[in-house]
């Protein structure tokens, strides 16, 4: 096809997903003609943006540029349509690329519009959110210039990315505070019914809030701010009406869902997400199309943990069917999020799909450890950074190929 670029692999996010895939392809198959489609020219260390807000980590050591981990070719664009019954991309600068195969991982998006009012208060008067790395560092600035008050914090209906990361930052702020002698009056204003979605880490998380004196409101979703009287207004979802409450500090997690680029194609399910396997990461309907991460229609944690089981499952797959052997499972719904309750402590919950609760070492999961404080704050980063975008699966020996 004259004037349109094709490739064996076509890879759309150069996020943890997207780069761990062009990664590990490139150590499998070396001859290969892959690409990826990624507009930004920097990578983001996300799950480190609370700890940027916590006053724990540079906001500098969460970002590095997107030249030093991209694989192979780069093409600097973004999707605008997916018409995989051609196996073509179109894309936002008006080139069409043609693929044998094709693996989303375009992560989700931030509905920061479906609140009003919101993204005229972020940035000030104690409004904030540290799902926007450049927001991250004023979190911190507003726990620290904190002496007092009210204090909210609000988790949107799932998915989201991380869904321990609105109330990590709640653990943080308060333990800063207590540490202080700051009296600060903590609330948590949760779209679901409980802490967390895994009833036995709920429980632990339960003791934790209540340590803090912080009070839960479930059933409460955040829908306008008002910054200039600091006031967030709530709908129950009990349909029983709103409410509206004053705040002093607010920290804001925004709805979520795909890029509108998925939800208006023929990949997405009925939420909008890639429609996939939920074992073999496979479309359900175009054999020749995987999805990653966030973007991935299956029921699992939207984390970077889950990223590092899911890619040796994805190109594993991928080559098989390159090959025309036989596509298998593999993927068992594995998330990790490590719930920072304090400055020095962690308690790392691991799950797979249906809440099965896995532990990788032999320890009490439901007990906060500063072992797994070392972990989140030194040795995550650097397996993100040298182990997952390198598409390193340390379960594979090196000379055991993904292809069998």
């Amino acid at each position: 096809m004259a004037g349109v670029a094709h490739y064996d692999v076509l890879i759309i996010g150069g996020g943890a997903g997207g780069l761990a895939v062009a990664s590990a392809l490139k150590q499998a198959r070396p001859q290969l003609r892959t690409a990826v489609v990624e507009p930004k020219t920097t990578h983001d260390y996300q799950p480190g943006w609370t700890l940027v807000g916590g006053g724990v980590m540079p906001i500098e050591k969460t970002r590095r540029p997107m030249a030093d981990f991209m694989p192979t070719t780069w093409v600097q664009d973004a999707v605008a349509e997916f018409q995989p019954d051609s196996s073509e991309v179109l894309l936002t600068s008006g080139a069409r690329l043609s693929y044998d195969q094709l693996v989303v991982a375009a992560g989700l998006q931030l509905d920061w519009q479906r609140i009003e009012g919101l993204q005229d208060a972020l940035g000030h008067d104690g409004v904030t959110s540290n799902y926007r790395g450049d927001l991250a560092p004023y979190t911190w600035q507003c726990v620290q210039n904190f002496s007092g008050g009210r204090a909210l914090f609000t988790q949107p209906a799932m998915p989201i990315k991380c869904a321990g990361a609105p109330q990590k930052v709640l653990y943080l702020a308060a333990d800063a505070w207590r540490r202080r002698g700051v009296a600060a009056d903590l609330h948590f204003f949760n779209h679901g019914g409980a802490m967390f979605g895994v009833p036995l880490y709920a429980k632990a998380l339960d003791r934790v809030m209540a340590g803090y004196g912080a009070t839960p409101h479930f059933g409460h979703n955040l829908v306008a701010v008002d910054g200039a009287r600091r006031e967030a207004t709530f709908e129950r979802t009990d349909g029983s009406g709103r409410v509206t409450e004053r705040y002093d500090f607010l920290h804001v997690t925004p709805p979520q869902s795909a890029p509108d680029f998925i939800k208006s194609s023929p990949l997405a399910d009925a939420a909008g997400w890639v429609e996939v396997d939920r074992n073999s990461l496979r479309h359900v309907r175009y054999d020749n199309v995987f999805a990653i991460g966030d973007c991935a229609g299956t029921p699992n944690a939207k984390t970077a943990a889950a990223i590092r089981k899911q890619f040796p499952v994805l190109v594993a797959n991928l080559l098989a069917a390159r090959d025309g052997r036989p596509v298998n499972g593999g993927y068992d719904g594995y998330g990790g999020c490590p719930l920072t309750v304090e400055r020095g402590k962690v308690l790392l919950a691991e799950f797979c799909y249906d809440g099965k609760v896995v532990s990788t070492l032999p320890l009490d999961p439901t007990r906060p450890r500063r072992l797994y404080w070392w972990m989140k704050t030194a040795l995550f980063p650097w397996m993100y950074w040298h182990i997952i975008l390198r598409g390193r699966d340390w379960k594979r020996p090196a000379h055991i190929p993904y292809g069998g």
